[in-house]
Order: structure tokens, then sequence, then C-alpha cells
């Protein structure tokens, strides 16, 4: 198990929702942090309330980055490093929703979301393993979604780059396990999450009904019934109890088991029982 007291972790996407979330939980349990994001304002207030909450302090620093370019990645980890010489816990968290179909959506937008859900996680795991390596345990968490396990229409950029995330993640513990590396490695499945990934997310270059967008946002929240603090209680004990996979919701463990019985027609089946449901667009967490 990896201890949470006495650990400074790393946080992508942590000025809101789940990231945000982690930050504060981890914080109340004795956990240092290095906090990022592209909203300093968003980090500044999160590092704000806990200083607040919290006596004795934490260590808390915070560092604008865009997880979409490598160069800051690599500028966060080493500046994560430095300021936390006992970082132990990354979690790569920081992601984006597009909305629209394939045939609505163009490459470049495809690239934009691939660049900050896919190889964000990349690059950051890359970027802090030696350091994570060299800790006498540590843990590395992605987030990828239930959509990187089953993949509803009007999500083709999303789902592919939360079953990249799966993919990776899973195919990188099989290799640590194999070199005896003290770093563990869980892959994060969240259903729906109250955050505001739904409103944040850019409509394809070919969505012009506004009307469409409204529905779709309020689509997801009405499914979105896991809170950002529920959801960070249920990764940080993933973490303790060193959980290869963690699924957060009913709703995600409904549509997994479905996904397993049938993998290959689930589809069929969820659209039965989601039908009014069945072209929400966005999910997840931010």
């Amino acid at each position: 198990m990896t201890a949470i007291r006495g650990a400074a972790a790393a946080v992508t996407g942590a000025a809101s929702g789940i990231g945000r979330a982690l930050a504060i939980e981890l914080a109340a349990r004795g956990c240092d942090l290095a906090l990022a994001d592209r909203d300093e304002a968003g980090l500044q207030a999160v590092a704000a309330e806990i200083s607040k909450a919290n006596t004795p302090p934490r260590k808390v620093t915070i560092h604008r980055v865009d997880v979409s370019e490598p160069g800051q990645i690599a500028d966060f980890a080493q500046a994560a490093v430095a300021a936390h010489p006992g970082l132990n816990i990354v979690i790569n968290n920081a992601g984006v929703a597009l909305m629209g179909s394939f045939n609505e959506i163009d490459q470049a937008q495809m690239d934009w979301l691939m660049n900050i859900n896919f190889w964000g996680v990349v690059h950051a795991t890359r970027a802090f393993l030696p350091h994570l390596a060299r800790q006498r345990e540590a843990h590395i968490v992605n987030l990828s979604s239930i959509f990187g396990i089953v993949a509803p229409p009007g999500q083709t950029a999303y789902a592919a780059a939360k079953f990249a995330v799966r993919g990776f993640s899973e195919s990188l513990r099989h290799e640590l396990q194999i070199a005896e590396s003290p770093i563990k490695l869980s892959v994060v499945h969240p259903g729906g999450v109250a955050t505001n990934i739904a409103r944040n997310s850019r409509s394809g270059v070919g969505v012009t009904d506004n009307t469409r967008r409204t529905e779709a946002i309020e689509r997801f929240d009405a499914v979105a019934r896991t809170t950002p603090a529920a959801a960070a209680q249920r990764i940080i004990a993933g973490i303790e109890n060193n959980q290869p996979r963690i699924l957060i919701g009913g709703d995600a463990r409904l549509l997994d088991l479905v996904q397993r019985l049938r993998p290959a027609t689930y589809w069929k089946w969820l659209a039965k029982i989601f039908a009014p449901r069945a072209k929400v667009e966005t999910k997840e967490s931010a």
C-alpha cells in the first residue's frame, strides 16, 4: 500500500472538479502537494482553502501548466520534485471533452483532445518516472473513464483517448511488476461525476445547434450523481489499497458488468436501458 500521510503528490487539473477535491482530501490526510492547472487563479483559490483548513499547514506549491505541451510538463516535474524532494504520488487527472459525432469534429479538434487526455498522461508519466523509481514506495494514478471501458456514440475522440489511457496504464503496470519496481499504478474509471466538464466542453465544427448543446449538458447533469469529493475519497482508498482498477459510481460498475457480459454487443443492451440518455455527449472528470 502507499501511505498518504507524509507523502507528497503531484496532481494535474487541480483547479476544479475531481482534481480540486483530490487536493483538498489529500491535504486533509497529511499529504503535501504540487498542484498543476492552466487556471492559475483556480489553483490559488484551492491552495488558500487548503491553507485555511489544515493545522499544521501542508506544503502546497502551484504550477501553471498546459498538459498538452510536453515542455511545460517537463518543467512542472522538475519544479515539483525540487519543491518536494520526497514526492511519491502522481495523479494524471487533467482532461477535456468534445461534443459531436465523428463526422462533426475535425482532425485538429481530435488532436487537441488527444494531446490533453492521452499524451498529457504519457508525457507526465515519463517525466516523473525516474524520480518515482528512486522512492521507497510510489504510486501513479491515471484517470481514464467509464468511456475507457464502453464506447457510446458521440464519443469517438473521448473514448479513443480514454481507452488509450487504459491500455497504456495496464501495459506499464505489468512492466513495473516484472521489473519489481517500487511504483504501483492505478487506472481510474469514473462514471458520471458532477463536474463542469460538460459545460466546459468544446463543440465539433459541424455542431451548429445550440439547443443540442444545452440538452447534452442537461442530460449529463441528470446522470452525474457522484460528487467530486466522493470520487476523490474512492481514488485515495484505491491508492492506499493498491487497487489496479478503480471504478467510481454505481453507473460505472453497471456499465463495466454489462461490457463483461456482452463485450461485442453491449451497446445494444445499454441503448435499451439508457434510451432517453443514449446521446449523452460528455461524462466523467476534470
